[in-house]
């Protein structure tokens, strides 16, 4: 019921046991083959300050924001439904799941994931092993993402940490929290907006300025590389950001607002971001024609 545990689950060896997903679940490109069973209650092709305001005007009315497919549900009949119950935004909430399984009759265990952290992400990876029988590769993939995250702690910790505003939106801006922080700090950076572990929180673009980040990290939920360097472009045009700050759109989708197994990835790019070393091109760069990091950073820099 969320793209990030069908990463995880692709990952482990799970695939071929996932029959269903939600219409956000992309990744990896075999999780598009499974039967959609929740969708956005949302019109499509809505600007940052419109979503805002439609979700904003539905959370109050009660509403929710994804419809479930209980007819999908029907004929799948799984074993295990995995859902969440971190942000109503995000995906179907698992009061919504239990009560569609209740209507249907299902006896299918559901299992929530709901991690805070990025202690709490590989957790949630070795839950998934256990609920599927794959925990000697979900025992090898935390090791795997632990290893390289320390690996890049290692190299930047001598290092001069850049003040780093990471933007979770843009209109309104949103404050970071859960495990993004912790991400910036682990990339060599000192996160100056956000709490790790929290909830993130909307703030206004004087927050941003009395902030004085040196760098600005566009990481929009539920947007692309390519959707976040519009917005990163729009936000320079509208003369909000603080001055001859320096400005990078980065794939939010894949490595940020997701917790799943990317957020390694993430945290690599920004290191090589902020100390000088791109020796890696950006996964997503040759697939979409999304400029590089630094071709973004030049062009609004010109802008400023």
């Amino acid at each position: 019921m969320l793209p990030s545990t069908t990463e995880i689950l692709f990952v482990i060896g799970a695939g071929v046991d996932v029959v269903g997903v939600t219409f956000e679940c992309d990744y990896p490109p075999e999780a598009c083959s499974r039967r959609i069973v929740s969708t956005s209650a949302l019109p499509s092709n809505l600007s940052a300050a419109e979503i805002d305001t439609a979700v904003s005007a539905a959370l109050a009315r009660g509403e929710d924001l994804y419809h479930l497919d209980r007819d999908a549900l029907a004929d799948l009949d799984p074993d295990v439904v995995v859902t969440q119950e971190l942000c109503a935004v995000c995906a179907v909430d698992v009061s919504v799941v239990d009560d569609a399984l209740a209507f249907l009759g299902c006896r299918a265990k559901v299992v929530t994931i709901d991690p805070h952290t990025l202690a709490e992400v590989d957790e949630s990876i070795l839950r998934l092993g256990e609920v599927t029988g794959r925990r000697a590769s979900s025992r090898a993939l935390v090791s795997s993402i632990q290893q390289r995250m320390t690996q890049v702690a290692d190299r930047v910790k001598a290092r001069p940490r850049p003040r780093v505003a990471v933007l979770e939106w843009t209109d309104p801006p949103f404050a970071p929290g859960h495990w993004i922080p912790e991400m910036v700090s682990l990339a060599g950076g000192d996160p100056v907006i956000g709490a790790a572990g929290a909830a993130s929180r909307q703030i206004s673009w004087d927050d941003v300025k009395a902030a004085q980040p040196d760098v600005v990290v566009i990481a929009a939920c539920g947007y692309d590389r390519q959707g976040t360097t519009a917005l990163a472009h729009d936000l320079a045009s509208r003369g909000v950001l603080p001055p001859a700050v320096r400005v990078v759109a980065v794939d939010a989708n894949a490595s940020w607002a997701r917790p799943g197994t990317r957020l390694v990835d993430g945290i690599e790019e920004l290191a090589d971001f902020l100390h000088g070393r791109r020796t890696r091109p950006w996964p997503s760069a040759k697939a979409t024609g999304a400029p590089t990091c630094a071709a973004i950073d030049d062009a609004l820099i010109q802008q400023d």
